[in-house]
């Protein structure tokens, strides 16, 4: 049976699509062109470039997309909301990006490497999906992604004007901005007795290996997307960072099997460790990386991401429901949160080249005004969107609701498990 609210969401969702979507029809036809260039400004070049957003493209698409389908009854939409997402707020990147270039040369300039960085921009908005998933709407995910975008634009731009950090340092902050923002998100939209599971918070084998899957192409393309940005001087940069990378994924792939074993009461391998905890080494690494150049340290912050987020993933989920009124779905906080403020903190540890003790004390400042900014700017923006989705207008899903396929998906009931045809035929 159909729930109550489905249909006053067609009423909210196909407008809101449409009306944004010929917004940015209207926006990339008076104000953007295609650089169209061999080789760009900056050096790169479509055929060099070109393997490596296919790899970011198959991260935000495929892994995020996979991964989130470990719900049992939430597969449809944990997939295709992913989708409608990363479409949606890829675009907007694009345009908030390219406002600098607008007001300078006249016009957004797209290539590979400005469709990158919206993609990295959009990756911020799904980490933070991940807090509050099957919980909300697809109307609530469309405003989460466009105002989680805006703000992490915004961060950027003021860490890169007023604090003149480098684009790749500013962009990788995106694990801890994504996290925080959902921290406050999930507190604001907190749903009183979610003490205990959801009816339909459910996880299996089957939805599970789909899952999983989704860890294989994060954990496969994680090298490239730590390592897109980088700019390959002094010659062998770019390979420091994607070997360091892997060597960190690696070395938290085998450690988190062996903490979530040691953490277990029965001794037993954790599926959820090794869907999520596997990948907090690349998390860690892509925030400290300006700062890593041996494997040794690579694997060090691999080996130490491995531990924190798999006994954060094992006590802290269910210590911040019972005690903060926080229901993080996908642990994200333990996935990307702790994992990045690792990485921040190696990065502070790590960094060697100082002339004198004045440039190393003006570093360390900087360097904590760079956390303390992006961390006061994603918990204001998590809390100011919070708030807005509160309003009743979006229509919340029912409790008895949530996690459900069939409030917005066209499905037969559970008994049969197969998708209605009679449109399609």
């Amino acid at each position: 049976m159909a729930p109550q609210y489905a249909p006053s969401l067609r009423s909210r969702l196909a407008p809101l699509l449409l009306l944004l979507q010929i917004g940015f029809i209207v926006i990339f036809g008076f104000y953007t062109e295609i650089d169209d260039r061999v080789t760009t400004d900056d050096g790169t070049s479509f055929k060099n470039f070109y393997p490596d957003f296919q790899d970011v493209n198959v991260m935000v698409l495929l892994g995020f997309g996979f991964s989130f389908t470990f719900l049992v009854r939430y597969g449809f939409s944990g997939t295709g909301f992913n989708l409608l997402v990363a479409a949606m707020a890829t675009q907007w990147a694009i345009v908030l990006n390219g406002i600098e270039s607008w007001y300078y040369r006249g016009k957004i300039w797209i290539n590979l490497r400005s469709l990158i960085v919206a993609e990295m921009c959009t990756v911020s908005a799904l980490i933070s999906i991940g807090t509050v998933l099957g919980k909300t709407n697809p109307v609530h995910l469309i405003l989460i992604a466009l105002l989680e975008v805006s703000g992490f634009v915004l961060n950027n731009w003021i860490l890169q004007t007023f604090l003149t950090v480098r684009p790749l340092n500013s962009i990788m902050l995106l694990h801890i901005f994504g996290a925080f923002f959902g921290l406050m998100l999930m507190w604001i939209l907190y749903r009183e007795g979610s003490e205990k599971p959801f009816e339909k918070e459910k996880f299996d084998c089957k939805t599970g290996i789909f899952s999983m899957l989704g860890t294989v192409f994060l954990w496969m393309f994680w090298p490239t997307f730590n390592s897109v940005l980088v700019d390959n001087y002094p010659p062998g940069r770019k390979l420091e960072a994607m070997s360091g990378t892997y060597l960190a994924l690696a070395v938290s792939a085998v450690t988190t099997a062996a903490v979530s074993m040691l953490s277990s009461p029965k001794g037993k391998l954790n599926p959820v460790h090794m869907q999520s905890c596997i990948l907090a080494g690349g998390v860690a690494i892509g925030v400290s990386m300006p700062v890593v150049h041996h494997p040794w340290e690579a694997m060090t912050i691999g080996f130490t991401a491995a531990v924190v987020s798999t006994i954060g993933h094992r006590y802290l989920k269910r210590h911040m429901v019972l005690s903060f009124q926080c229901h993080d779905t996908c642990a994200v906080l333990s996935t990307h949160g702790l994992p990045g403020l690792l990485g921040w903190v190696a990065h502070f540890l790590l960094i060697k080249d100082f002339d004198d003790h004045t440039t190393a004390i003006r570093f360390a400042v900087f360097h904590i005004c760079t956390l303390l900014l992006t961390l006061g700017l994603s918990l204001s923006m998590g809390i100011i969107t919070g708030v807005l989705l509160k309003w009743n207008f979006w229509r919340s899903p029912q409790d008895r609701k949530c996690f459900d396929d069939q409030a917005f998906w066209e499905v037969r009931n559970q008994k049969e498990k197969t998708c209605l045809s009679e449109d399609i035929e």
